[in-house]
């Protein structure tokens, strides 16, 4: 099958599981899941993980293999995935690999790197100057400092315009230098070196209904026995400082337990507003990745026929 990828992304709850699941059963494929949460076995409900049930019959990998006592990286997550989507590949299966976690993702495509973590004082310069004087000050910057980035990048592309602004005042060093490291990475990536044909779609919808389906989703993992499960990790031991423990959810619950909160609608409604900051990170983080674009309840008959489009020009 030319070994394929069609890889699901999106922010959180957006539809890539009922999504990954459908397109797996009309293609005769398999998921492996790229949700950095999704891999632990002691967490269920506030991940949203697949029950089997969920799963429809579809073989998914990466689900539930891993303990909390022994985090996986994206170092890690690239060591195991690549051969396990080689030995897929041989066997001619369709690889749906799903999630939003976009490190873990660029990981496994592109390879691993030397990132350069924007300092927190960097971070608040820039939106300070951003606020104050808009993005004129920035292109200014580039034109004495970094003039390949400038050209490279339109004046309305807001977003890079400042991260290339922001990697100068990290490092002293113009962000077009560390873009050609990266592209000259990127020619050795697992996606060249196994050949793999990787058509990406991203699912998402207007955030005020997105927000609806959040709180909807919030409301169901309470129903289920999300503080239950939160008992039963306490009981087996763990303290909730561990970090997967300490994602949206699980936090929210331990913080409950302690008191933090003075209703049980307080500390739901902290649930939905980080979840809300969630996704926001993931939109803003995905937009820098090459791209389909669908709405995950209206564009599924959109979504099909462009893969269908794609694999037949394989």
């Amino acid at each position: 099958m030319k070994n394929i990828i069609c890889v699901i992304s999106g922010p959180t709850a957006s539809g890539k599981t009922s999504t990954s699941i459908k397109l797996a059963k009309r293609y005769n494929g398999v998921v492996v899941n790229f949700d950095s949460l999704v891999f632990y076995k002691e967490i269920s409900i506030g991940t949203a993980k697949p029950t089997l049930e969920e799963q429809g019959g579809i073989e998914h990998f990466l689900v539930g293999t891993q303990s909390i006592c022994d985090p996986l990286n994206a170092a890690d997550f690239l060591k195991i995935a690549e051969p396990l989507i080689q030995s897929l590949h041989r066997d001619n299966k369709i690889v749906f690999l799903v999630g939003g976690s976009g490190f873990y993702l660029q990981a496994l495509l592109n390879g691993m790197y030397d990132s350069i973590t924007t300092p927190k004082d960097v971070i608040e310069r820039s939106n300070t100057l951003y606020n104050e004087e808009g993005i004129k000050p920035f292109l200014e910057i580039l034109a004495q400092n970094d003039p390949e980035s400038l050209n490279k990048y339109h004046e309305n592309d807001h977003y890079r315009v400042r991260r290339a602004v922001e990697h100068f005042w990290t490092t002293g060093a113009k962000f077009s230098e560390a873009r050609n490291e990266m592209d000259d990475r990127k020619k050795n990536s697992p996606t060249v070196k196994n050949k793999w044909n990787v058509f990406h779609a991203y699912l998402d919808l207007p955030k005020d209904e997105h927000f609806q389906i959040i709180q909807n989703r919030t409301k169901e993992m309470i129903d289920k026995g999300l503080l239950d499960e939160v008992d039963t990790l306490l009981n087996l031991g763990f303290s909730g400082h561990e970090k997967p423990l300490q994602s949206i959810g699980y936090k929210e619950c331990f913080d409950y337990k302690k008191g933090v909160f003075d209703s049980l609608d307080a500390f739901i409604e902290r649930i939905n507003i980080s979840t809300r900051q969630l996704a926001k990170s993931q939109r803003t983080w995905f937009k820098k990745v090459e791209k389909h674009e669908y709405h995950p309840l209206k564009d599924q008959e959109k979504l099909i026929s462009d893969f269908d489009n794609y694999l037949n020009k394989l």
